[in-house]
């Protein structure tokens, strides 16, 4: 009981010093949490606009018209093209870098899901076949 008092004193400032250590601990996680939370908040909301802007290609009337444009980018002599309601089935043919590079970037500028795409290289030409819908 002599040492308590004695050091009585000296005991509450460590207890203060544990008491303000552990605040201090807890602060930091809580701030830690509210960042990694609104992070994550703006990382849903930059997906979901980017989904707002996927369903409004999606739904576009005019992508069956535009879609028809890769038909007219290779002579047709290299192309093989089946179009049935909502779904394309193309093949090409000995076709040029700068062929496949202007099919491609339309392609990527189209709001269609690809289900399949086959490139193949022979001889400096390429033969691409395509499986998309909208």
């Amino acid at each position: 009981m002599i040492f308590l008092k004695r050091y009585q004193n000296e005991l509450i400032v460590l207890f203060s010093f544990l008491l303000l250590l552990s605040a201090i601990g807890y602060k930091q996680s809580k701030v830690s949490s509210r960042t990694e939370m609104t992070r994550s908040l703006k990382a849903s909301a930059q997906e979901f606009k980017e989904l707002l802007v996927l369903k409004k290609r999606w739904v576009n009337k005019n992508t069956g018209k535009k879609v028809d444009k890769l038909q007219s980018i290779a002579p047709a002599s290299k192309v093989t093209w089946q179009k049935k309601g909502k779904k394309l089935s193309v093949r090409y043919k000995d076709l040029s870098a700068k062929e496949l590079n202007k099919i491609s970037s339309t392609l990527l500028n189209l709001g269609v899901q690809i289900e399949l795409i086959n490139l193949h290289q022979e001889n400096g030409s390429y033969t691409l076949e395509l499986k998309c819908k909208w």
